[in-house]
């Protein structure tokens, strides 16, 4: 027998068989095509599942699971009497404890955006006088997020290095990345991908900053009861076109049922699970931490792994459990994380917030009308011009990807591959390809990707 524990939110996954014949779960890849990632411990096969977060499990010498058992549940359990200051002084004791016992001597390597958790992260390793070299990465043609990247890194007396992601970099990386990620995850989210080999020229301990925007923040929006979960849970995890695509290949495979009601039902089973009965927002928060986290967050950071060593504040137990202890309130819209700016930083704190731009940390409250005015004027006079210029403004990663012949031409031959269309009708490939082009291409680039996946997954693992 051996022994396996989880971690409360597992940066890898472990995997345990049952004693079902090996067959494919189709229920599952259908799921998985709505969403984007794997549901609970669902694989692509019948017999393969993955151990659950926050457990001790015992499996024996075939990796079949014997038993296993819970050792954390998420809760809420805000303390009594707690000062926000009380909360900060807390949250800024744990927080650079927790970066100065994982990075210790080494160099921290530090991707920043121009959001707030990395930059929250970037003050405390600041603060602890560690070692750190930092990046940030740009779409070729789009928004330069490195801008704001760079000024935090030269507050900070950080080195910094900007990456370019260029136009059809997946072409060059798919078979490698499927090796990587297992086809457990799109390929089209994972830029990292596109700089790996810099990466690895690198020296030091990755320092990420996945799932802090979860942790610190409202779990839902106000009004919300305990019976809008099952939709809030939809809304929030369905991409676009992904409803769409589960039920065509629920069809198309003959499966029993309806493969929305199924989704509800295993929506519905989850949260159940969930022993938080006096506040919905926590029950979101520990809905996602428990089944988006580590199927869908932590799936890439096998890229990153790939390269260096990871670490992840954010994901640390002792993190997780302090999360529980907070009253919502000073969760909701990143008080904390602000305020530890604010505190240990201030020159950082005056750096634009790339949600609230043009606004800072200090001042993003008046990011509404009228304040914000002449920003919006702006933006508008320059859609205008790039438009009148035939400018493509890049937002998104697979719009460098899907775009353009020579893109096209490399997507249509996994698309099109005859072994995949023995898995997949060739008539819902084409229907969902042919309203990716002649459509809405942001919203069906979702199921395009996912059958991407899907083709490279049949090529390798089928």
């Amino acid at each position: 027998m051996k022994n396996i524990t989880t971690p409360i939110i597992p940066v890898q996954a472990q995997f345990a068989y049952t004693n079902q014949h090996q067959s494919l779960d189709y229920r599952a890849i259908c799921l998985f095509a709505a969403t984007g990632f794997f549901w609970d411990t669902d694989t692509y096969w019948c017999n393969k599942k993955v151990l659950c977060p926050a457990t001790s499990n015992e499996v024996d010498e075939q990796q079949k699971l014997v038993s296993s058992y819970s050792y954390f549940d998420w809760h809420y359990s805000p303390k009594k009497n707690y000062s926000f200051q009380e909360a900060l002084n807390d949250f800024t004791e744990l927080f650079e404890q927790i970066i100065d016992e994982q990075i210790g001597d080494e160099q921290a390597i530090l991707p920043i955006s121009g959001g707030l958790d990395s930059r929250t992260q970037a003050v405390a390793l600041k603060q602890l006088g560690k070692k750190v070299t930092s990046y940030s990465y740009s779409f070729s043609g789009g928004y330069s997020e490195s801008g704001i990247a760079q000024k935090i890194a030269k507050a900070c007396e950080f080195e910094f290095q900007e990456f370019l992601i260029p136009k059809g970099y997946l072409w060059n990386v798919i078979e490698d990345l499927a090796e990587i990620n297992q086809c457990a995850s799109e390929f089209t989210h994972p830029r990292q991908m596109a700089v790996l080999p810099e990466f690895q020229q690198m020296k030091g301990t990755f320092s990420l900053g996945h799932w802090g925007d979860v942790l610190f923040d409202k779990g839902a929006p106000e009004g919300y009861t305990e019976k809008d979960l099952i939709a809030l849970v939809k809304k929030k995890v369905i991409k676009k076109g992904g409803l769409e695509l589960g039920k065509s290949l629920w069809r198309d495979w003959q499966l029993e049922g309806d493969f929305e009601n199924y989704l509800e039902e295993r929506i519905e089973a989850l949260l159940s699970q969930i022993n938080i009965k006096n506040h919905v927002g926590a029950k979101m928060r520990a809905f996602k931490s428990l089944y988006w986290a580590p199927r869908w967050t932590s799936t890439n950071l096998s890229v990153f792994a790939h390269a260096h060593p990871i670490t992840l504040p954010y994901y640390d137990h002792r993190m997780c459990k302090f999360i529980c202890s907070l009253p919502e309130e000073y969760l909701a819209d990143r008080k904390l994380q602000i305020a530890y700016i604010q505190k240990r930083n201030p020159e950082v704190a005056k750096i634009i917030w790339e949600d609230q731009r043009p606004f800072n940390l200090n001042n993003y409250q008046y990011n509404k009308m009228p304040y914000n005015f002449p920003f919006k004027v702006g933006r508008k006079l320059q859609a205008g011009i790039n438009k009148i210029q035939q400018k493509k403004f890049i937002q998104r990663n697979w719009e460098l990807q899907f775009l353009g012949k020579e893109n096209e031409q490399q997507l249509e031959s996994y698309l099109f591959d005859e072994k995949f269309n023995d898995f997949i009708s060739r008539e819902i490939v084409e229907k969902f390809y042919k309203k990716f082009q002649r459509e809405d291409a942001v919203y069906y680039s979702h199921p395009v990707s996912m059958l991407l996946t899907l083709s490279v997954w049949n090529k390798k693992f089928n």
